[in-house]
């Protein structure tokens, strides 16, 4: 981040509330987020001043499954939230096919004075046959970024980063940020 802009995270500014995710797109959801926060702080002249926000969401894009688990990727086998059942079904779903390409999504929705600036972040793979590596979280041990053969779980943190959607998207944000800002 460029030194002038502070940054917080929902826990700084003490926001805890749950923030519903109801669009059928990732970049939906992640707009929905920004725009949450964002209306709750400008309604609410008595909190922080905050003069933008950014949030994000993220989603395991399978193409022979038609782009799910998706939006959905959190919940895939419930509302548990459940990184092994999601895997379990996931592996379920694939047992067939031998299709196993797939995609990891970010889109970052900043909201500035009422103006929405959308960075995204794609990394194309391949699912893995079974679960590898233990770093990371959620499908990180089912996918194998192009040009790998390990798992984002057997990556070192670092190199994750790198070349994670996460990481793409962050990068647009923060590149936007040191031009406009």
């Amino acid at each position: 981040m460029p030194e002038h802009i502070k940054l917080f995270g929902l826990k700084d500014i003490d926001f805890n509330e749950d923030i519903p995710e109801t669009a059928n797109t990732i970049e939906g959801n992640a707009l929905l987020k920004a725009e949450f926060i964002f209306d709750h702080f400008q309604l609410n002249p008595s909190l922080l001043k905050i003069d933008a926000i950014f949030a994000d969401d993220s989603g395991l894009e399978v193409d022979v499954l038609n782009g799910a688990p998706g939006v959905y990727s959190a919940r895939f086998a419930g509302e548990s939230k459940n990184d092994i059942a999601n895997n379990k079904k996931l592996l379920h779903e694939l047992k067939k096919s031998t299709r196993r390409n797939a995609q990891f999504k970010t889109v970052i929705a900043f909201v500035k004075n009422n103006n929405t600036k959308l960075f995204e972040g794609i990394i194309k793979g391949t699912i893995a046959y079974e679960p590898r590596g233990i770093n990371g979280f959620g499908y990180d041990p089912l996918f194998i970024p192009q040009g790998f053969r390990s798992t984002f779980a057997e990556l070192a943190f670092e190199t994750k980063n790198e070349i994670s959607h996460r990481g793409i998207a962050v990068k647009r944000l923060v590149e936007y940020l040191r031009k406009n800002y």
